[in-house]
């Protein structure tokens, strides 16, 4: 396995070398890969660039591309794009990790509007963000913190669902419907959405939007064990040394506990998912913007693979005077386990407007507000172990100024607002208020093939749990500056300098107690400052003939990383860790390759490669950052027609024994999965019949960057059918 990365690597790496003989671009004014199509990015900078002319590295998946995709999470959805890996808490819980970073650095934004849900407290908890009805998803890699404020300090992924319409349909109706069926969990799943221009006032049109989407899903199966080889050895070693210590009674109550185990075996419990939602929308369009509103629901119960929550009573009886009776409640403790689900709702509010009619020197203005009530109930069995309730909302400003000569500008204001509070078993984090403003400008020279960008960005957060006496204030200010070089239509070179602050977490400021999801005692740390991060990326993109490539790397000095660490401590016969600043270094690198091979019988063909690493270490041999993921490879093959498209492409993922302390060793592993996707009015017409079969081999496979990753495989063999309808 390792062999054939390294030897995927290299291949790339003599690729790459080959196309980035900048004379034999130069002599390339052309050719079948035309960047005229190329997708506009508006999340990395208020002001619009093409993919290829983005300083920072950046990427668009469209409608198109979403359309064969079929996940429960935006974090699955997006797990294969470079760069990009998930925290993957079992299907319907799994957030995006861009780089290595997770949690409170990455946003998952609603059409530039934070999710306003629970997803970054924990991994557990999913995002209340629906992929069924995604439109579009714009990633950033890397900090974006100098738009969308301290979350988005390790990168962006911004859906946009279309529920408030900016466009008038062109026939008066558009809409799209598809519905799926899976076998690895007897999925079933239907979502669908349109526009209709409800009436023309003279210039102005009212379109309404509305949407909705269902999923059910039964336990996933998987080819093996749930947990890991290397976890079952641990665990055997562990029993075999405390049955030294007991008597038969315990032995025999220790067989039966193995035999439980060993019943894991083909399928992870507690995995089903039944999500439902949808939402209407509309718009005033008028020749110079529009002006929309829109509401929202969704509701989700899911489960948690793993287990890992107890009863309360479980730690009630502490005073066992005798052996016997210790042992006893050990055993009862254990067994003190259930299936825990998780009920989520969300009812949500969204204004968003967009006026382009110049004043002073302003050439548009884009607003956007959004308010969400949150709740998720993580139920154990019919009882209510803990409650999560969190009510925000955000507001957005952004002013893009009129051209002055070779020069532009865009200036922000950003508001957020939070109230959080969990009530029950697992309140590991005390109710927390908190509030966060921000200004933000970014300025841009162009000359020529020489693009200049200088951004700046102040922001104020105040976070408060008065039920423990603790408030804190953090003033935080991150610039950047960045150099595009454009030598032909074919050639895009960029670095990007950039200095960020980023305000600690509620979580990572107050949590203090048993945090089951994650199997420790989570304990924060009030006296934690601002964290620093200091940067430089790189990114190159290019053309030659039928060949394509882009390659972003990146070296990130942290001063102050805050990160969970364990302290070797136990507190409810759980580990403690502690949320802990230490200095950090993050470099890595993303490379992609497309290239047009051939036409045959009507087919053009394509091929793809990809490779991406990342190597995190704490500095004066502090160790490796956790949950890193591994050097990664994808190679595709795809061949297109009018009436069908076919595509089978291998995943391979290196071995991560680069681990912190309380971790074990991931293995590596290679996913092989096929698509046919046949149109049977060709290509135009909205009807496709879509046949997919994923991990053909069944192979096991786990994901390094999961908590659950010893104890949970990714999917078994999966075959699914999709129906989609367009009109």
């Amino acid at each position: 396995m390792k062999r054939n990365l390294l030897a995927t690597t290299a291949c790339l790496t003599a690729c790459t070398t080959f196309l980035f003989n900048t004379n034999a671009f130069a002599q390339t004014n052309g050719g079948e890969n035309s960047r005229d199509d190329d997708e506009i990015i508006v999340t990395g900078t208020p002001i619009a660039h093409p993919e290829h002319e983005s300083i920072i590295a950046a990427s668009v998946l469209t409608e198109a591309d979403l359309a064969s995709r079929g996940e429960a999470s935006i974090g699955e959805l997006i797990r294969r794009e470079p760069g990009v890996s998930s925290s993957f808490f079992g299907p319907a819980a799994s957030r995006p990790i861009i780089r290595g970073l997770g949690g409170d650095r990455v946003s998952v934004l609603d059409a530039g509007i934070g999710s306003i849900d629970a997803s970054s407290v924990s991994d557990d908890h999913a995002v209340a963000v629906e992929p069924a009805t995604a439109e579009r998803i714009e990633i950033v890699r890397g900090a974006a913190a100098l738009f969308f404020g301290s979350s988005a300090a390790g990168g962006v992924v911004n859906v946009f669902d279309g529920r408030i319409p900016s466009e008038v349909p062109e026939d008066g109706i558009d809409g799209a419907l598809r519905t799926s069926y899976g076998t690895v969990d007897d999925s079933i799943e239907a979502a669908g959405g349109f526009d209709v221009l409800l009436g023309k006032f003279g210039d102005t049109a009212l379109v309404f939007h509305g949407d909705g989407f269902y999923r059910k899903t039964e336990d996933y199966s998987i080819p093996g064990f749930a947990e890991s080889e290397a976890f079952r050895a641990l665990e055997e070693a562990e029993h075999d040394d405390h049955d030294d210590e007991h008597d038969h009674e315990d032995e025999a109550h220790h067989d039966h506990d193995e035999h439980e185990e060993e019943e894991a075996f083909g399928v992870v419990d507690n995995s089903s998912i039944v999500t439902k939602g949808g939402s209407v929308g509309a718009s005033l369009i008028f020749d110079d913007g529009f002006f929309g509103i829109s509401g929202k629901t969704t509701k989700s119960n899911y489960g948690i693979p793993g287990g890992g929550h107890h009863h309360e009573e479980e730690h009630e009886d502490d005073d066992h005077d005798d052996d016997h009776g210790d042992e006893e409640h050990e055993h009862e403790h254990a067994h003190g386990e259930e299936d825990v689900r998780i009920a989520l709702e969300q009812q949500r509010f969204d204004v968003r407007g967009e006026l382009n009619k110049p004043f002073f020197i302003v050439d548009t203005t884009k607003v956007r507000f959004g308010y969400a009530d949150y709740v998720h109930r993580e139920l154990e069995g019919d009882e209510i172990g803990t409650e999560f309730n969190n009510t925000g909302y955000q507001a957005r400003v952004e002013f893009l100024e009129k051209e002055f000569g070779n020069f532009r500008g865009a200036t922000g204001f950003q508001y957020k607002h939070r109230n959080f509070d969990a009530v029950g078993a697992e309140a590991f984090t005390p109710p927390n208020i908190t509030n966060q403003f921000g200004i933000f400008t970014v300025r841009e020279y162009e000359t020529g093939p020489l693009h200049l960008q200088v951004a700046g960005r102040y922001e104020h957060t105040s976070t408060k749990a008065e039920t423990v006496g603790l408030d804190r204030t953090f003033d935080a200010l991150s610039v950047s500056a960045g150099i595009g070089f454009e030598p032909n239509d074919n050639l895009f070179f960029g670095i990007n300098g950039l200095r960020t602050e980023r305000a600690p977490a509620p979580e990572e400021l107050f949590s203090d107690g048993a945090h089951l999801a994650t199997n420790a005692y989570e304990v924060g740390n009030s006296d934690l400052g601002i964290e620093t991060a200091t940067g430089v990326e790189s990114t190159v993109h290019g053309e030659l003939g039928r060949v394509s490539v882009t390659i972003n790397g990146f070296y990130t000095s942290y001063d102050d990383f805050v990160a969970l660490i364990a302290t070797g401590a136990e507190e409810d016969e759980l580990p403690v860790f502690e949320f802990t600043a230490r200095d950090a270094v993050f470099k890595g690198f993303e490379s992609q390759i497309e290239a047009d091979l051939f036409t045959i019988g009507g087919f053009d063909v394509s091929s793809s490669a990809q490779v991406d690493y990342v190597r995190a270490k704490f500095k004066n041999d502090g160790g490796d950052v956790p949950r890193i993921p591994p050097l990664r490879s994808i190679l595709g093959l795809e061949a297109n027609s009018d009436y069908v498209d076919l595509r089978g492409e291998v995943e391979l993922a290196a071995k991560q024994n680069r681990i912190s302390a309380a971790e074990l060793p991931t293995d590596g592993y290679s996913l092989v999965n096929f698509a046919m996707t046949w149109r049977p009015g060709g290509e135009g017409h909205g009807l496709s019949v879509q046949l997919r079969a994923d991990n053909v081999t069944n192979e096991e496979a786990r994901l390094h960057t999961s908590f659950l990753k010893d104890v949970a495989t990714l999917p078994g063999r999966n075959f699914k059918i999709s129906l989609r309808g367009a009109f």
